[in-house]
């Protein structure tokens, strides 16, 4: 087999309890789709039907790795995944995640896992060493995440085994759900937590002592050296588990602001000076990390005093749980936060719910009839758990909470719809883009809610000019580095680019070039959009950005600056750059022949 890979791919059906294994695709399609995100958008652009919903059974749920995952390359632990978005309900839908649920799954033999089907019954699915069964899970159904991941463990009788698993949110099938794994860390977006649920699999639990062959050690380990010196010039320096401790010196510096009250304004200096550093920390790694940014936190005061909490890479849910609902206590928002990872909701998803709800209370659009007596006032932690738990169960005000910040403003009305924070009814990136950051809040508007785009490849300038073109080349380097399963905190400079064309030529014996690496990455971008298009994307849905998010800040370095005039040009200038058609929006016949997708141009070009 091609190194990097296992050359096998493992196919579950639910509604028939068939595990079945087949073979890669061809040496053919792997070289023109690597892995991971690639390879799991073209494979479900060839099994989706039309005409379905992301809950519906034919939808499969396809887990897929690159070739560098499970190496020892830098950071190769990205998994991703790739279905019918639930949020948007037509889009295609991907999701990432790191930890050891990646390099496990390739240890265990296998490249990616497709699941397909529902079960009547809750089950979940136990991978070691190339044996794969479906069990009962009645028994773990309705625990939250995390017990689940110990349960299963237990019941597994492996204690090193890592588990995907949904919790409470996900079983609900709330539009806003994740799946959890290793405890730190989730598969965000697309509500794949949603999906998940509706096939009754509570969990994936996976472990394997198999590893992936390097064809060339030698150059492959020169690669490495020079990518962990990149890495180690990142981020100024700083030692491991350092970045824990200053999320909030990162949040009111380097983003210029934080979301504060529903992103109604982007200043809240009591927030800063709420969150010290009086928690205990402990650095979390990831597998193959030198750098590792997921934490714990043992609480050290107040109601939760010794409960740990579990945070991912990113200080979205610190934003989301604190600033964004006016709550300044340190432990209050540390344990909201671990909360919303074990009832398993996207952090950037539930805090734009939530904010809205609050300040539909505020503006009295909601009133404690609505709410079922709770009332959402700025800075009540105490309400604030109760209204996420409300939601995870579908139960009164959380029933249409559920449904996430877009669609639920419509369902409120009033003036709600203009105070949503989402950009084509998914959750974004849960930072404060606005004050500066255009070219992130770009990439996330014209794709879909996630990515952070432009922010590692040019400095953040309050100007509209580039910014488009920075965003797609950005975007062609990030799909690409999704193929090959590297986290992005990996390629935080563009020096990192060719790094991991050396890796992965190393790892699979390719005599791979920079330009065909970019043409990678344009080629499942355009892909993605031929998806999208043929299941009703439009240019107008490009467009269709809620007030919120577009309007000038009130306040802060970027106050009275907005992207919104120079969006409808942004989105042409996009267009024109990757040989997409200005009006529609659809690659160009000559673009898809040019990527070698001819067999997809009459997708979109009948």
């Amino acid at each position: 087999m091609i190194g990097g890979y296992m050359g096998k791919l493992l196919r579950v059906d639910l509604s028939g309890g068939r595990i079945i294994e087949q073979p890669l695709p061809p040496e053919s399609v792997l070289r023109q789709y690597i892995g991971g995100w690639g390879l799991g958008l073209k494979l479900l652009s060839d099994e989706l039907p039309l005409g379905i919903s992301p809950t519906d059974p034919r939808n499969p749920l396809i887990f897929m790795n690159g070739p560098l995952v499970g190496t020892g390359s830098m950071m190769s632990n990205n998994a991703s995944i790739a279905t019918l978005n639930a949020c948007t309900g037509y889009t295609a839908g991907r999701a990432h995640s790191h930890g050891f649920w990646g390099p496990n799954l390739k240890f265990a033999g296998y490249d990616g896992l497709i699941v397909e089907g529902a079960s009547d019954t809750p089950v979940y699915l136990w991978i070691q060493d190339g044996k794969a069964e479906i069990r009962d899970a009645r028994p773990f159904w309705g625990q939250d995440t995390h017990d689940t991941e110990d349960l299963i463990r237990h019941a597994v009788g492996e204690s090193r085994a890592s588990v995907a698993a949904i919790g409470p949110a996900g079983e609900s099938l709330c539009s806003m759900a994740l799946i959890e794994n290793d405890k730190n860390h989730s598969f965000s977006y697309s509500g794949v937590g949603a999906i998940m649920g509706s096939k009754k699999l509570k969990a994936i639990a996976v472990h394997g002592t198999a590893k992936p062959r390097v064809a060339d050690e030698g150059r492959f380990r020169e690669a490495r050296q020079q990518w962990l010196e990149l890495i180690r010039t990142f981020r100024g320096g700083r030692e491991p588990g350092d970045i824990a401790s200053n999320y909030v010196r990162f949040l009111t510096q380097m983003m210029s602001g934080v979301i504060t009250r529903n992103w109604q304004s982007s200043r809240f200096p009591e927030y800063a000076e709420g969150m010290s550093s009086r928690q205990g920390f402990k650095a979390r790694p990831c597998h193959a990390c030198p750098r590792p940014c997921s934490i714990d936190v043992e609480i050290v005061e107040g109601p939760h005093k010794g409960h740990v909490a579990t945070l991912s890479g990113g200080s979205e849910l610190l934003e989301a749980m604190g600033c964004n609902l006016g709550i300044t206590e340190e432990c209050a928002t540390l344990y909201l936060a671990d909360l919303v990872d074990r009832l398993g909701f996207e952090g950037g998803a539930i805090g734009a719910a939530m904010g809205l709800a609050f300040e539909c209370y505020e503006k009295g659009i909601l009133t404690k009839e609505d709410t079922d007596g709770l009332e959402l006032r700025w800075g009540d932690a105490e309400a604030a758990e109760k209204l996420m738990r409300k939601i995870a169960a579908k139960e009164g005000i959380g029933r249409i909470l559920a449904e996430g910040a877009g669609i639920a403003a419509e369902m409120i009305g009033g003036e709600a719809p203009e105070m949503a924070i989402h950009v084509k009814n998914s959750g974004m990136n849960f930072h404060n883009w606005k004050a500066g950051f255009w070219g992130v809040l770009f990439g996330q508007i014209i794709g879909g809610g996630s990515g952070w785009q432009d922010l590692y490849f040019r400095p953040p300038l309050r100007t509209h000019k580039g910014r488009a073109e920075a965003t797609a080349e950005a975007s062609i380097g990030k799909y690409w580095m999704d193929c090959t399963g590297t986290c992005y905190f990996a390629f935080g400079r563009r020096d990192a680019l060719p790094l991991s064309t050396s890796a992965v030529a190393a790892v699979t014996g390719w005599d791979l070039t920079d330009e065909e690496v970019r043409l990678v990455g344009e080629r499942v971008l355009a892909l993605e959009r031929v998806f999208n298009v043929r299941r009703g994307l439009k240019p107008e849905d490009d467009l269709n950005v809620p007030r919120r998010v577009l309007e000038a800040p009130k306040d802060g370095p970027a106050e009275g600056l907005s992207m919104e005039p120079y969006l409808r040009g942004m989105v042409r200038e996009y267009y024109q750059h990757l040989g997409w058609d200005e009006k529609t929006g659809k690659p160009l016949r000559g673009t898809l022949e040019r990527l070698g997708l001819g067999e997809v141009i009459e997708n979109v070009w009948p």
